[in-house]
């Protein structure tokens, strides 16, 4: 990680298909420069959503097009649902029709959402073009936009239908986070604080004393989202695939998607960020009930998460939610299962998780059952 004045770059070390996150404020003016720099001679399609649009597309195309870099813009609309097949053929159809080619990106300014919609079709358009995220979205900008996962959801599940795909760039302008509405960067902060839940406790710790000044902006936010990066970026290089200890990233995730299946990805019931804080209480808190934990963990973990404004019960979740065996059917289609048995990420204790295999079925749905009456 190297940092100068108020910019962090970290590298994703894969070889041949290495590449930078570059973070800190002003990127998305100096984008066309920046990609230019890497990339002289490229084209783009830009993808990006209705709402980012509105507030950034304008000032990346200009950047582009004073760096001579050439952009077909494509806008869809904002949510979860636009994570669908229709909408991988739109993309597709859309860098076709512009004559890009295997030597060109497409471009993916937006959030989870655009980045993993614009990365699938990057991964299968002429077999393989060149990706590039300019995340827009706290969420994004330490998680979904770093390590390769790319797709889209499924009426089974979510993002059960994918490729890797690298990106060739990440830049990541923290000035566009202070545009974001304050329920979408909590979101995001849920998984923030996941990287020192996995295995930064003291990362963890100085969240827990410094979390306003995240919100706030500057220097700790630069420091925070360079921090998760990091712990992407190792976890990436060690296991690109998620054959071993990249599954530890999924912690609250089993339990957190199988949420946001059971509200049909509904955005204004729970969005991605918000099952993942739920998610990581629960596994805190279902390693305790295991022995393997102490409850006092779950207890500081769902206290520092509901400080700063994130729900952490299933209770928080508006409207009502189907029964327990329909969780269990989408927690039994989650990617982490392995010839049908179930695997979490649980843990022994604050920055001490670790993939538990064959976790008995009949003991998650009565923890659930417990949970939802509580």
């Amino acid at each position: 990680m190297t940092q100068n004045s108020l910019r962090e770059t970290v590298r994703v070390d894969l070889g041949d298909r290495s590449y930078d996150i570059v973070i800190g404020p002003g990127l998305i003016a100096e984008a066309g420069a920046q990609i230019a720099a890497r990339e002289p001679g490229i084209r783009c399609a830009v993808v990006t959503d209705r709402n980012v649009a509105a507030a950034h597309l304008d000032a990346l195309l200009g950047s582009l097009a004073a760096s001579g870099i050439e952009a077909a813009p494509l806008v869809l609309e904002p949510g979860e649902k636009t994570k669908r097949f229709d909408e991988l053929v739109h993309v597709c159809d859309h860098v076709l029709g512009a004559r890009l080619e295997r030597g060109d990106a497409v471009l993916a300014l937006g959030g989870g959402v655009i980045g993993d919609l614009s990365g699938f079709a990057a991964g299968i358009v002429r077999r393989g073009m060149g990706f590039i995220q300019v995340p827009t979205s706290l969420l994004a900008q330490v998680d979904s936009s770093v390590g390769g996962k790319t797709g889209i959801n499924s009426s089974h599940g979510k993002n059960l239908i994918g490729v890797f795909h690298q990106p060739d760039l990440v830049l990541a302008d923290t000035d566009v986070l202070d545009t974001l509405p304050i329920r979408e960067f909590r979101a995001g902060y849920a998984e923030v604080a996941k990287y020192g839940l996995i295995d930064r406790p003291e990362f963890f710790a100085w969240l827990e004393k410094n979390w306003r000044d995240v919100f706030s902006g500057g220097e700790a936010r630069i420091r925070a989202i360079a921090t998760g990066c990091q712990a992407k970026a190792d976890a990436v290089a060690a296991d690109e695939r998620e054959h071993g200890s990249r599954a530890l990233l999924n912690l609250g995730h089993t339990f957190g998607h199988a949420l946001e299946a059971a509200t049909d990805y509904d955005g204004r019931r729970l969005v991605h960020g918000e099952g993942v804080a739920i998610g990581m209480v629960l596994a805190h808190e279902f390693s305790a009930r295991m022995n393997l934990a102490s409850p006092d963990d779950a207890r500081r973990v769902g206290h520092h998460l509901r400080e700063v404004g994130l729900p952490t019960v299933m209770s928080d979740i508006e409207g009502e939610l189907p029964p327990t065996d329909i969780l269990m059917k989408h927690i039994a289609q989650d990617k982490k299962v392995r010839r049908g048995a179930l695997t979490f990420v649980l843990t022994r204790g604050i920055g001490q998780s670790f993939v538990a295999d064959d976790v008995p079925a009949d003991e998650v749905f009565r923890f659930l059952e417990e949970k939802r009456a509580s």
